[in-house]
């Protein structure tokens, strides 16, 4: 009999058929939807409206994730929601089988190669590099030593004109009070590493636009990380004469995203020198601010062009004296509800509201200069969906099954892409990363290393039934 390990248990969970190899599971519960390779049998399940991603694992490793990933929820970090580890898995013959682990599936969500297949400009390759150093940034706040940095184990969603990073494989991290100067450093060469890869790979596919090198992009990591983490926790001396620096300080923290929940800062004994640094730094200034004006949940840079848009009609509107909450609720009722509401329901799966408002923001602008007047934004949202929404597609779950990938190619198994292409003779990629490399020992890496047939061995012989 299975057991659930869960603090939030979902009931339509516990019928499904667990004492089957999730590589086996019937069609009827799965989903096909965009992912990642992974080393792991991966599915999407379907319970209900609900759709979970499941993972087998060895028991400690699922575990320890599960655990992790509620440590990363509770701290704010953005992550995949954990549900639950399923252990004590045998199936009909009374063969062990390996523990699942269940998280939520992100709605709106898409991994890296997903992206890469639609035909990725080299500012939006950029764009993605930047959202997963923000993340490894904010990671490194918190004392999160991740250990396998990579763009396969983040998801991403679009945040305006740029993405918002969550993790999704938390497996070998470790969560510390603070990290050191070389626990960074670690991460920040396996991100260097993988990186590296993962673009070669892309390059090898020829899906990697001809106009990128692999090498000059993984080379502008290091320096985007060591900028935001200066700038995030760096010293600044200046003279006492200089006081306006201290807000600045903070106003360019706020603009990154990250609110400041300390400063120290100290003065020469004379007075003539004063030295600041921030301590406590929390990321998701706007979209806190927007949260508690508003109730809309959204990503930091769409909450910032909402809030900017609030902030003009607050002053079109001649109420820069009225408080800000009423003002809020106005724009909301007058100018938010009106644009996402007018999207008809077989559209709507196509982007999240906020993504959708700041969308018809940029359509309305366009709009605007071409046609030399202010367009109203009940017009410009008209139009929006008319010539550009029903043409997107679908970033939601869809209900309908999907054999072919975003690339168009027919896939060999539509619920495992790393399974590869129909037209390939149906052989899994090729990875020339794990090519006559040393097999890994399972006292070699972090919580029993990679080695899965290792470790299940050695559970096997701890506990030999």
């Amino acid at each position: 009999m299975p057991r659930f390990l869960s603090a939030k248990p979902d009931a339509r969970l516990i019928p499904l058929p667990w004492s089957t190899p999730l590589a086996e599971w019937p069609t009827e519960y799965l989903v096909a939807l965009p992912r990642g390779i992974s080393r792991h049998v991966v599915r999407f399940i379907r319970v209900g409206e609900a759709i979970y991603a499941a993972k087998e694992v060895i028991e400690d490793l699922a575990v320890h994730e599960y655990r992790l990933l509620h440590d990363l929820k509770r701290l704010g970090t953005p992550s995949v929601e954990p549900m639950a580890v399923v252990t004590g898995r045998k199936a009909v013959g009374g063969e062990p089988l390996d523990p699942v682990l269940v998280t939520r599936h992100l709605q709106f969500s898409l991994p890296y190669r997903a992206l890469f297949s639609q035909g990725v400009r080299g500012e939006t390759v950029e764009r993605l590099v930047d959202a997963l150093v923000v993340l490894l940034a904010r990671l490194h706040l918190l004392g999160f030593l991740w250990g396998d940095v990579s763009l396969s184990n983040v998801l991403f969603r679009r945040d305006a004109g740029s993405f918002a990073a969550y993790l999704v494989d938390a497996e070998t991290g470790e969560l510390h009070d603070q990290l050191t100067d070389g626990q960074r450093e670690h991460d920040l060469q396996i991100a260097r590493t993988n990186l590296f890869g993962e673009f070669l790979d892309l390059e090898a596919g020829g899906i990697l636009d001809g106009a990128l090198d692999p090498l000059t992009l993984v080379a502008s990591i290091e320096n985007r990380y060591r900028e935001l983490w200066r700038e995030l926790t760096g010293v600044e001396r200046f003279s006492g004469s200089e006081l306006h620096r201290i807000e600045s300080r903070v106003r360019r923290l706020n603009a990154l995203g990250f609110d400041v929940a300390e400063l120290d800062i100290r003065t020469s004994n004379e007075g003539q020198t004063i030295q600041i640094q921030p301590k406590v730094v929390d990321a998701g200034h706007h979209s806190r601010r927007l949260l508690r004006l508003t109730g809309l949940d959204a990503e930091e840079n769409q909450a910032r062009r909402l809030l900017n848009d609030l902030d003009t009609f607050r002053f079109r509107t001649g109420q820069q004296q009225v408080d800000e909450a009423i003002v809020a609720h106005q724009w909301l009722v007058q100018v938010f509800e009106p644009v996402v509401t007018v999207v008809p329901p077989e559209l709507r799966s196509k982007r999240d509201m906020a993504q959708l408002f700041h969308e018809v923001l940029d359509y309305r602008w366009y709009q605007s200069q071409r046609e030399f007047r202010e367009v109203p934004i009940a017009e410009a949202a008209r139009g929006y969906i008319n010539e550009v929404l029903r043409n997107l597609p679908d970033e939601a779950i869809s209900s309908e099954f999907q054999p072919i990938d975003q690339s168009g190619r027919q896939l060999s198994n539509p619920y495992d892409p790393s399974a590869g292409f129909a037209d390939e003779n149906e052989q899994a990629p090729y990875d020339p990363w794990e090519d006559g490399a040393e097999p890994a020992t399972a006292a070699a890496a972090p919580f029993g290393g990679f080695d899965i047939e290792a470790l299940r061995a050695k559970a096997r012989q701890a506990d030999p039934r």
